[in-house]
This record gives C-alpha cells, structure tokens and sequence, in this order.
C-alpha cells in the first residue's frame, strides 16, 4: 500500500514532511494519518483553497497566480517552495488543481498539477508535473493524494543522485 510505503521511505531516508494541498483537501495528511507511526514524518499539512490563502500562508505570488492560473505547476511549485520555508521540513508536496467534473478556463476537469519539494544540502530542488484523473470528485481526490506519495520516494533519489550544482 503506497502510504505505507511512504512512511517506511520517509523514515529510512530521514525525511520531514510538510504538505500544501488544494484541490486534494487534506487528503495526503489525511492517508498518511491512517499509518501507525506516521506522526514522526509529518510536520504539517496547509489546506489552502483561495488564492489569497495561498499567498498569505505559503508566499505564492499574485503574480504567478494571474499569469499561469490556480491550477498550474508555477503555482504548485511556489506553494511547494512556502511550505519548505515556512517548516523544518524537508520535503513538500503540493497539490493544486481541478478534482470535479467541471472544466474552468479552458483546463480539463480532473486536472492536477503537483510540486515535490526537497531540502539538499542547503538548497531547495522542485520537480513539478501535471497529470489528469477519472472518476468522482473523492476518487480524483484520493487517486492524486496516492500519486502525489508515490513519487516521493524517486525524485528523492533523483535529488541524492544529482551532482551538486555550484562545486
């Protein structure tokens, strides 16, 4: 099961984490929560719907928020980004996106785009990716909160793996 799995790579690999979910509404936290000992790798979870909170909480630019839209990865990346500075976490995911049955401005209902965040030798690396779901409003909800987990566990090794930058 991909949220046991999480928590056991999580605490293998040391990692805090801290979450900025929109459109998946606490669901990551909420199926992390479900995992005996999870409490140890979580750090927080913001829920943030508006966009106002989204700058308030996490430092998302109204900039960013008017030239890309809610539901882009330049948003997810900066709520991924605020979540990192504002915690001693060391890794976020955020999510932002459309997880009804309805499309807004021209995106497809059922689109999410997501930011993981991690804290490597001082420095903050962010992958993002936008992906499509199926379904009912709870199954797109629960069905990107399981990828969102699943992907820690490779873009952490990416993270590892990549040769330092500025040496």
């Amino acid at each position: 099961m991909i949220p046991d799995e999480a928590v056991a790579y999580l605490k293998e690999h040391s990692l805090l984490l801290a979450t900025a979910e929109s459109c998946t509404a606490g669901r990551i936290v909420a199926l992390l929560a479900e995992v005996p000992g999870s409490g140890s790798m979580v750090e927080c979870g913001y829920v943030v719907y508006s966009p106002e909170a989204k700058q308030r909480l996490l430092g998302v630019s109204a900039d960013t928020i008017e030239r890309f839209n809610l539901t882009s990865v330049e948003v997810a990346r900066e709520m991924a980004r605020g979540a990192l500075q504002d915690s001693p976490a060391n890794v976020s995911i955020a999510t932002t996106g459309l997880c009804g049955t309805e499309d807004v401005d021209g995106i497809p209902a059922g689109t999410v785009c997501f930011a993981w965040g991690f804290v490597h030798d001082g420095r903050i690396k962010i992958f993002t990716r936008t992906q499509r779901f199926f379904g009912d409003r709870q199954a797109m909800q629960h069905d990107a909160a399981i990828h969102a987990l699943g992907a820690i566990s490779s873009f952490h090794q990416q993270v590892v793996a990549a040769e330092p930058v500025d040496r």
